[in-house]
C-alpha cells in the first residue's frame, strides 16, 4: 500500500538518505518533507494530464443570459486543480477565460457556448489512487525540492549529502523519466504543455 511516508522515503532514497517513520519527527528531513509534500504533489498533478486524476463533466451556468461579448458565465468546478480545456458537442476545444467573481467569492469560467463542458485535473490526496508513473515523478520532484533547499542552507544539509551529492545527478535522473519536464521541476524553466501520461 502506498502512503505519504512511503513516497517521502522514495524521495529520500533518491538523495541517499535514511528513511523516516513519521512526518512528525523532530528532525530537518521530516520538517521539510511535511512542508513540501502538498505543494509538490499539486505541482506534479498540474504538470501532466494524469488519467487517474482526469475529470470531464458539464459546467454549471451562473447566468442564463450571455454578456455583452456573447459569452456565458459558468461556475468554476469545485474540485478542479487545473482546467485543461472547455468543450461542447460541436467543438473539441473552446476558447475560455478564468476570472474571480467577488460577489461569489470564487472563480468562474467564461466561454461562448451555452452548453459547455470542462476537462480538468482533480486534486487527489488519497495516495492509494496514485498510479506508478505519478508516484515516481512525485518522489523525484520532491527529492529535487529537498536537494535545492539543502544546497541553499548548508548548515542543515545532511552530512552524506554535503560530502558527495551533486544536484545535476538528480536532474539527469528526472530527465530520464520525462525529458521535457526536468527544467520545470528544478525551477529552471517555465511550465511546459499538458500532454503526458494519461492524456
Amino acid at each position: 500500500m502506498i502512503t505519504k511516508i512511503s513516497i517521502c522515503n522514495l524521495a529520500l532514497a533518491q538523495l541517499g538518505q535514511s528513511p523516516i517513520s513519521s512526518l512528525e519527527q523532530e528532525n530537518e528531513k521530516a520538517r521539510r518533507l511535511n512542508l513540501f509534500y502538498a505543494p509538490v504533489r499539486d505541482e506534479v498533478l498540474r504538470t501532466h494530464n494524469w488519467a487517474f486524476a482526469a475529470v470531464e463533466e458539464p459546467l454549471m451556468l451562473l447566468e442564463e443570459q450571455a454578456d455583452s461579448q456573447g459569452r456565458f458565465v459558468y461556475k468554476y468546478p469545485a474540485e478542479a486543480l487545473f482546467v485543461r480545456r472547455v468543450f461542447d458537442a460541436q467543438t473539441a476545444q473552446l476558447p475560455f477565460q478564468e476570472f474571480f467573481r467577488p460577489d461569489l467569492h470564487s472563480r468562474a469560467l467564461v466561454t461562448h457556448s451555452q452548453q459547455a463542458c470542462v476537462a480538468y485535473t482533480r486534486r487527489i490526496t488519497d495516495e492509494n489512487l496514485f498510479d506508478a508513473a505519478f508516484i515516481k515523478s512525485f518522489a523525484l520532484a520532491l527529492a529535487c525540492d529537498l536537494a535545492v533547499s539543502w544546497k541553499k542552507r548548508a548548515a542543515v544539509m545532511p552530512r552524506n549529502l554535503s560530502r558527495g551529492f551533486k544536484l545535476p545527478t538528480l536532474l539527469r535522473r528526472y530527465a530520464n523519466v520525462y525529458p521535457s519536464y526536468s527544467a520545470f521541476f528544478c525551477r529552471g524553466g517555465s511550465q511546459p504543455g499538458v500532454s503526458g501520461p494519461g492524456g
